[in-house]
C-alpha cells in the first residue's frame, strides 16, 4: 500500500503532524476540478492514513478561489464514466456503468468508512461532486463566500455518487429536492442555518485554521473512544432508534477500557494532556 507520508500526488498535498493528516487538493488554476487522477488518489490516501493509523483525524483543504468545480468535464468527454470497450448491447454496456457509479461511491465511501473522523473546510465554490464529497465527512466548516450547488441537474443528469443518500440525512428532504430540481446555489449562510456546516468563517484561512484546530483536539482524545463515537453515530444513522441502542452495548461489552477512562481521569488530575495508544494499523491477508 502507498505510503502517504512519501509519495506524490497529481492532485493533492499530504502531511501528517500532530496527529492529524491534512489533505489538501491542489490544482487552483482548474478550480480543483475533480480528473481522473483525483479519483484514484482520494481513495488510496485516506485508506492509507485509516488502515496504517498514521493519523487520528483527518482535514480536508482546498487551494484558490474555489474548493471544488466538481466533476472533471474531460472525464465525460474521455469516456470517464463509461468503458470504451463498449458493445451494441445497451443492457450489457448498463450492467458494467452500474458498477463503474459503485466504484466512483466508494472513492468518497471511504470517508464515511475511515475508522478516524474527517473534517472539511470548504471555500468558494463546492459543486457537483464536492457536494458528494463534503457531505461524506464528519464535520464541515465554511467561508462566508462558499456556496453549494447539486449542479448534476444544470448538465442534464442524476447526482449518482451519494449527494441524495447522505445529504438528506443531513438537511431537510425540502432544500434537497430544491436544490436539486433547480440547480440553484445555497450560500455558506443558509447552509449553517439548515445545519449543512457547523460554522462559517470570514476567510479562508481561518477556517482551515479552525478545522486544524478542532482536528488536533479530536486527536487529543482516547481513539477507541473516538473512533467508537463514530460507528455509533453512523449505525444510529442509518438503522432505527431500537437498533442502534440494541447494538451500542455489543459495542460497549468488546471495546470498553477501563484503562483509557482512568489515563483521562489521571491527567485531568494531573493537569497534563493524557497519552492514549494509536488505533492498531489493519491486516490484509494473512
Amino acid at each position: 500500500m502507498t505510503d502517504v507520508t512519501t509519495a506524490q500526488f497529481a492532485c493533492f498535498n499530504v502531511t501528517i503532524e500532530d496527529g492529524v493528516a491534512h489533505i489538501q487538493l491542489k490544482r487552483p488554476e482548474a478550480m480543483n476540478s475533480m480528473s481522473r487522477e483525483f479519483w484514484n488518489e482520494l481513495p488510496v490516501i485516506v485508506k492509507d492514513i485509516d488502515h496504517n493509523a498514521r493519523a487520528r483525524c483527518i482535514v480536508i483543504s482546498s487551494t484558490g478561489k474555489h474548493f471544488s468545480a466538481g466533476m472533471d468535464l474531460a472525464v465525460f468527454g474521455g469516456g470517464g464514466s463509461t468503458s470504451a470497450n463498449q458493445v451494441a448491447d445497451r443492457h450489457i454496456n448498463a450492467e458494467q456503468q452500474r458498477h463503474h457509479i459503485l466504484w466512483l461511491q466508494d472513492c468518497f465511501g471511504c470517508l464515511d468508512d475511515a475508522r478516524i473522523p474527517v473534517i472539511v473546510a470548504i471555500q468558494g465554490g463546492c459543486i457537483g461532486g464536492a457536494v458528494d464529497m463534503t457531505s461524506a465527512c464528519d464535520i464541515r466548516y465554511a467561508t462566508e463566500d462558499a456556496f453549494f450547488c447539486i449542479q448534476e441537474i444544470n448538465i442534464g443528469m442524476t447526482a449518482d455518487v451519494g449527494t441524495f443518500p447522505r445529504l438528506c440525512k443531513l438537511i431537510p428532504e425540502g432544500w434537497v429536492r430544491e436544490m436539486a430540481y433547480t440547480g440553484r446555489r445555497m450560500p455558506a449562510q443558509k447552509a449553517k442555518e439548515i445545519g449543512w456546516v457547523n460554522e462559517v468563517f470570514p476567510t479562508h484561512g481561518a477556517c482551515v485554521d479552525h478545522a486544524l484546530v478542532t482536528a488536533r483536539e479530536i486527536a487529543s482524545k482516547a481513539p477507541l473512544a473516538v473512533t467508537g463515537s463514530k460507528v455509533m453515530i453512523n449505525y444510529a444513522r442509518d438503522h432505527t432508534i431500537k437498533d442502534g441502542l440494541d447494538y451500542i452495548p455489543v459495542w460497549q461489552t468488546g471495546m470498553f477500557s477501563g484503562a483509557h477512562m482512568g489515563e483521562a481521569f489521571t491527567a485531568k488530575a494531573e493537569k497534563r494532556d493524557a497519552v492514549f495508544q494509536d488505533l492498531q494499523p489493519l491486516k490484509h491477508g494473512m
